[in-house]
């Protein structure tokens, strides 16, 4: 049974730093990743890493956010620097399938930014 568990949402004034953790169990994943969704807003991409540690962010979070993986451990961590309120929104991790047919996700984790 695969099971994402995520740690290291809170709350922090604009301009800090939180780090997220997400720990993946029972499978091996190809990509792994967080999204985003704010209240009234679509879900959205944040950051990305390939098993070969490839990574992708959109521009919103570009030279803010770091996303990194310990292969050893089926652990995706970001590093969330220079924080904005617009970031606030419940931040969730996924990981898909050596296969890439299926996606998994985590039951998400708080981010609140205040201003």
């Amino acid at each position: 049974q695969v099971q994402l568990v995520e740690s290291g949402g809170g709350l922090v004034q604009a301009g800090g730093s939180l780090r997220l953790s997400c720990a993946a169990s029972g499978s091996i994943f190809s990509a792994m990743g967080w999204y985003r969704q704010a209240p009234g807003k679509q879900r959205e991409l944040v950051a990305t890493i390939t098993s070969g540690s490839s990574t992708n962010y959109p521009g919103s979070v570009k030279g803010r956010f770091t996303i990194s993986r310990d292969n050893a451990k089926n652990t995706v961590y970001l590093q969330m620097n220079s924080l904005k309120p617009e970031d606030t929104a419940v931040y969730y991790c996924y990981a898909a399938s050596l296969s890439g047919v299926r996606t998994f996700w985590g039951q998400g984790t708080q981010v609140t930014v205040s201003s």
